[in-house]
């Protein structure tokens, strides 16, 4: 198991950083938040908030559920289904169950780890059961649920829950695709929780740009430092090769999957809460992979988005502390930096600092945030837990607040994953700094959570307040990838309106209404604030 130490010379060297850190960051870069006065609807709502503590989670839950969140911009589509959902599906799709290939240990602890296969041509094979069966047996159910998600596991020697999170994908890769389905619930889950926007991963095909790959190679003498212009001699030759094939390919599979979710909300019709949750789509590139394949798929997702108005941005995924993630990071970051190049339109968000001590050797928790930044051009960071373990952390804060760089803070998952939560997470040197930071779910389905449960976990073991996680709705759609300009002056100011619009309360000017009709972003932005007057307004009236 793995087991994280951290101490006193730590916990010392953070607690320094930390209380260095506001001099550090220039004051450009500082939206002016203890200008702030709070308005009497933030003072209701911190009190409708206090006196939820008072009685408990459930009841805290209960007053932040109904909260208007914005966005979740750190979200897996596969990883967010509950396996529930799974299940039913494999049992539609006719599939079947069996044990984990041999050699790998079970786990959870008391039973076999399961996944689906489809049947063969004389059915389910040797050692298997149709998932059906799942239905009438109520121990296999719950093995099922057990195998592709966290629910009840309980580390044991040589399986920790970086271990068994990361199995859960495999186990259920054998389902055919219902994206259209799984988008339907992701949204209805966001709808009831009162979010506007999901910014979803997903990995469209690349079959074709993965044997272009293979085909092509990897440039000899490329394998740490790749300049642009080896870099751009293997981009001709793949899309002289007929790379951009796959593009309309993918634009369907998501466009697919968004009608089929449509037809299910009847959205053209009686439109249920969950079509208004507005999707995008990141365009999710396997980072564990050879160099040739990752720069191909990659190079793949910049096309795609390119064409594609749905497709917002490109991450990378898959553990962060893999072999070939760890061995080939900075040449991925070089990949980065050239097709930003190209298509600087394209925008990047990127896992990094999804580390702990004791996952990797010391030197690999030194620099992944900061080149994420510099030379992978991320303008937001997914995790970036080892934050306090890079070099110069103090400088690193102060460069992100300068560019305005969001943090993605997935709590639960940092927990689970890494054992970092309390004062172990570096959320509070973010803040400190004036880094944007916004509260996200990373994969509920697997963590068997929601975005509600975050913002507790936010309030009851990182202590935030109403503002904090105002203010973390508000950031998580100012740094969204919606389409055009912010309804704010200036970044991460939230007191101060584009020069158009005068206020989020009043009937809008003509110029106003124009400026929300050509900015996505904006329009979605405003209608955060409004949600969120309404519900400063009524925090604390019910039972009165």
């Amino acid at each position: 198991m793995l087991r994280m130490r951290r101490g006193f010379l730590y916990i010392a060297m953070a607690l320094v950083c930390v209380a260095a850190l506001p001099s550090l960051v220039p004051a450009q870069a500082k939206p002016d938040v203890r200008a702030h006065v709070a308005t009497a609807g933030e003072v209701r709502a911190q009190k409708a908030l206090d006196a939820a503590k008072r009685n408990g989670v459930p009841a805290v839950y209960a007053f932040l559920k109904q909260m208007p969140k914005g966005a979740d911009l750190h979200i897996h589509l596969s990883g967010a289904v509950y396996a529930e959902t799974f299940i039913a599906e494999a049992v539609k799709q006719g599939l079947c169950v069996v044990a984990v290939d041999a050699g790998v240990p079970p786990s959870p602890v008391g039973h076999d780890a399961v996944r689906f296969v489809a049947p063969g041509a004389a059915g389910c094979p040797t050692k298997s059961v149709p998932a059906a069966t799942a239905l009438t047996n109520q121990a296999l159910y719950d093995n099922l649920v057990d195998s592709f998600s966290m629910r009840a596991f309980v580390p044991t020697q040589g399986i920790n829950g970086h271990d068994q999170f990361f199995a859960t994908f495999s186990r259920y890769g054998g389902l055919k695709d219902a994206a259209g389905e799984w988008l339907d619930e992701v949204a209805t889950r966001a709808a009831a929780q009162n979010e506007q926007y999901l910014e979803i991963m997903q990995t469209p095909t690349f079959s074709n740009a993965a044997k272009l790959a293979a085909q092509i190679g990897w440039p000899a003498g490329s394998e740490i430092e790749v300049s642009h212009e080896t870099l751009a001699a293997l981009r001709d030759k793949l899309l002289a090769a007929g790379l951009v094939s796959e593009v309309s390919v993918d634009a369907k599979e998501l466009a697919d999957a968004e009608t089929a979710r449509n037809a299910i909300e009847r959205c053209n019709t009686d439109a249920v809460p969950a079509c208004r949750v507005r999707i995008h789509f990141l365009y999710q590139v396997l980072r564990g992979n050879a160099p040739q394949q990752v720069f191909a798929q990659t190079l793949l997702g910049f096309e795609v988005a390119s064409a594609d108005p749905d497709v917002v941005g490109v991450n990378f995924v898959m553990p962060e502390d893999g072999r070939l993630s760890m061995q080939d990071y900075h040449l991925q970051m070089q990949m980065l930096d050239y097709l930003h190049s190209v298509y600087p339109k394209v925008h990047i968000s990127l896992h990094a600092g999804e580390l702990a001590p004791g996952l990797v050797p010391p030197a690999g928790l030194t620099f992944h945030i900061r080149e994420a930044v510099e030379l992978g051009h991320a303008e937001r960071i997914g995790h970036g837990v080892d934050l306090m373990y890079e070099d110069d952390p103090a400088g690193l804060l102060k460069e992100m607040a300068a560019k305005h760089v969001d943090v993605e803070i997935n709590l639960t998952s940092n927990d689970v994953i890494l054992g970092v939560k309390g004062t172990d997470h570096p959320l509070h040197a973010y803040m400190a700094a004036h880094v944007p930071v916004s509260l996200s779910t990373d994969d509920e389905g697997v963590s068997r959570i929601d975005l509600t449960h975050e913002y507790v976990r936010a309030v009851e073991e990182q202590g935030l307040t109403y503002l904090d996680l105002k203010r973390s709705a508000r950031a998580s759609l100012e740094h969204s990838f919606l389409h055009g300009e912010s309804l704010f002056a200036h970044a991460d100011d939230y007191d101060h309106l584009h020069s158009g619009c005068s206020s989020v309360l009043v009937k809008q000017s003509e110029a106003c209404s124009q400026f929300l009709s050509a900015n996505e972003k904006a329009a979605q932005q405003l209608e955060l604030e409004r949600r969120l007057a309404a519900f400063e307004k009524e925090a604390g009236t019910a039972g009165r």
